[in-house]
């Protein structure tokens, strides 16, 4: 019951300083910025399992996830889901452990 309390002056002198301090550090960093970095879209299409470099790639990790996969080769999570499955259908992987959220993979030696 009851509401917020009033601050005390100093309490208040101190909030106010703190603000236009904060001001002060936007209005730096606006003149003085670096542009910003263009995000890229992840791709939609998966890695070819047929690539020698993707497949040694892929042997040194020690487990395959989908959203492992999907940072290593810049492409979307659903993408890598179906490359694993793509992979372990055709033998190069092996499925460890798996709900229906995640699987775990790992490559054969």
């Amino acid at each position: 019951m009851g509401g917020k309390k009033k601050l005390t002056l100093k309490q208040a002198e101190r909030m106010q300083s703190r603000k236009d301090e904060e001001e002060k550090e936007k209005k730096k960093k606006e003149k003085g910025a670096a542009p910003s970095k263009e995000r890229k879209a992840a791709g939609i299409i998966p890695p070819s399992p047929k690539n020698e470099r993707i497949m040694g790639e892929l042997k040194k990790m020690p487990v395959l996830t989908p959203f492992a996969v999907a940072t290593r080769f810049n492409i979307r999570i659903s993408a890598a889901k179906d490359f694993l499955e793509q992979l372990e259908e055709e033998g190069i992987v092996q499925l460890v452990s798996g709900s229906h959220n995640i699987k775990i993979y790992k490559p054969f030696d």
